[in-house]
């Protein structure tokens, strides 16, 4: 029943009838980012930076833009994780700066279009791969015990 009702409303709404076409063309992804698994982005910060890298925040907004136009208004959450390598001896500030990054990120993705009442922000700090960077995982996906952390 459910998966009908949802059949008809990709049917009957011209907004979500567009999204049915051709899928759009790969990112350019810039210098600091790459894709992951399922849809998903890491973006590579220097050392304890938590602004966005350089010319980034175009294609930052864009992924928010396809991810507000690719599901249902007001489905999927979106999660960005922060990550920090350091410092190794302070546990809390490596916490802020990798809440931080993720906060960047996620504001970004808003820019974007992405609503910002689907994103979800998990400030991971200093974990074992020891990363400075910010994962978006679209909805859906999570973090696969393959995956680097």
């Amino acid at each position: 029943m459910i998966r009908a009702i949802l059949a008809l409303l990709l049917l009957t709404t011209p907004a979500l009838a567009q999204n049915r076409g051709a899928p759009p063309p790969p990112l350019a992804l810039p210098t600091g980012m790459a894709p992951l698994n399922h849809g998903a982005y890491r973006l590579s910060f220097r050392g304890a930076d938590t602004a966005l890298p350089a010319n980034t925040e175009p294609t930052i907004a864009e992924i928010g833009r396809r991810l507000q136009a690719a599901t249902l208004p007001g489905l999927g959450r979106v999660t960005v994780e922060g990550h920090a390598s350091g410092p190794a001896n302070d546990v809390s500030a490596a916490r802020r700066i990798a809440l931080a990054r993720a906060t960047v990120v996620r504001d970004a993705l808003v820019a974007g279009g992405l609503d910002a009442t689907r994103v979800d922000i998990r400030a991971l700090g200093r974990t074992q791969a020891a990363l400075d960077a910010a994962d978006i995982l679209p909805p859906g996906v999570t973090r696969s015990p393959t995956q680097t952390r």
